[in-house]
């Protein structure tokens, strides 16, 4: 016996981040209030995509295209590789026009308690981009947890070997942030990466 069409949408729909059952409930009224212009063009939409993005074979940025928009774009910067824990990370850093060269995407972090290893994770890839050369500087831009400290020192270590110029993102105090509302950690990494004005 098939299940309703609506609840199994409503149900589709609730998995995704950031919606429950009640946003995804308001979304197909929604859509169901007309859906020759709200749910049709949206399931065109998820099928075009889902038959044409796959990952970049180069940084494993998800595009429709492989290399990616990113990796064949003349006008960004070669010799600069930042990497990123996912996706998520790297498009964000998009949106902040923070980076203008290339990226390389990690498909996470290492854990102990995860299962996650070294060899689950797209090191050797990177490796073998800063090894062929044009690279001068790897950004680590993970984010502050002891899984991605762990992995950046291991990059850090692998990384040595090329010789190339390997960073990370500053930590410490958010703008607009209060210095007696801080956790220990991150009021210390703060006053670690300190720099002269």
């Amino acid at each position: 016996m098939t299940a309703d069409p609506v609840e199994r949408l409503i149900g589709i729909l609730a998995k995704l981040p950031g919606l429950g059952r009640r946003s995804a409930r308001r979304a197909v009224l929604r859509m169901l209030g007309d859906p020759a212009s709200r749910m049709l063009p949206l399931a065109d939409a998820l099928r075009a995509a889902a038959e044409a993005v796959r990952p970049c074979a180069r940084c494993g940025n998800l595009d429709s295209q492989s290399p990616c928009r990113i990796c064949t774009d003349p006008a960004r910067d070669q010799s600069s590789i930042c990497v990123v824990e996912g996706v998520a990370e790297l498009w964000a850093l998009e949106r902040a026009h923070a980076h203008h060269g290339l990226y390389h995407v990690l498909g996470g972090t290492l854990s102990a308690l995860g299962g996650v290893r070294p060899e689950d994770l797209a090191i050797q890839p990177l490796i073998a981009r800063v090894a062929a050369g044009g690279v001068s500087e790897v950004i680590l831009a993970l984010p502050a947890t002891v899984d991605a400290a762990a992995t950046g020192h291991l990059l850090a270590e692998r990384l040595a070997v090329t010789g190339v110029k390997t960073t990370r993102l500053a930590q410490g105090v958010p703008m607009g942030g209060a210095l007696d509302v801080l956790d220990d950690g991150t009021l210390a990494a703060a006053l670690r990466a300190r720099r002269q004005v």
